[in-house]
């Protein structure tokens, strides 16, 4: 079930693979997919599943889909290391999404940028829509909301009896919303939210407000 919410008076859509569609814009915002972290592992023996590998891409054309966007864009670690044979299925779907695609870069966006402008993508460091600031590392500045990554935002929740549980979260604060990780095998970061912090947490194929 997809979340629908008002941010500086615009419409936003939380869905719960973990991207935020901005409806007036029909632009898709994706963090921290890490693509070719599942090739990196396997190539130095972890015994991750082959199937994971296009777990992010069913995902990915899923979420396509279901918004139809004209833009997609990564927060940021689009792809985790250098290139791997997962390139490859990169350039695949590029071919086939009809959405434009762009990219913030992150910290593990090392590939050069010639590979991604012979896919036709352009790489930004940051990017200002409006009033609202658009980057992979979290940033504070006057007069923007910023949409952001890098944190792979979780939450702790206290179950029935002793049980608890951690669930990945859309994580905002009064000028601010951390994207959770979408890609696979990414891991998490707790956050202890403020009184006035809003967090969003994905469970059962569903965004709810705790």
């Amino acid at each position: 079930m997809i979340l629908n919410s008002e941010i500086q008076g615009e419409k936003f859509e939380f869905h719960p693979h973990g991207g935020v569609f901005w409806r007036k814009k029909s632009l898709l915002l994706i963090s921290d997919v890490h693509l070719g972290k599942v090739a990196h592992f396997r190539k130095f023996g972890s015994a991750v599943p082959q199937k994971a590998v296009h777990k992010n891409y069913i995902l990915l054309d899923e979420l396509v889909e279901h918004f139809n966007p004209f833009q997609i864009c990564f927060l940021g670690d689009l792809f985790h290391s250098s290139l791997n044979k997962e390139w490859e299925l990169f350039e695949n779907w590029v071919a086939k999404t009809p959405s434009e695609v762009i990219l913030v870069a992150g910290n593990h966006d090392i590939i050069s940028p010639h590979k991604f402008e012979q896919l036709g993508i352009p790489i930004f460091e940051e990017l200002v829509l409006d009033n609202f600031l658009l980057t992979h590392h979290p940033e504070e500045r006057e007069g923007f909301f910023n949409f952001c990554g890098h944190i792979h935002p979780a939450i702790r929740l206290q179950g029935f009896g002793r049980q608890r549980l951690k669930l990945p979260c859309f994580f905002k604060t009064h000028s601010q919303m951390i994207l959770p990780a979408f890609g696979e095998f990414t891991g998490t970061h707790v956050l202890q939210p403020k009184k006035e912090d809003e967090v969003f947490v994905i469970v059962e194929n569903e965004v709810v407000k705790v």
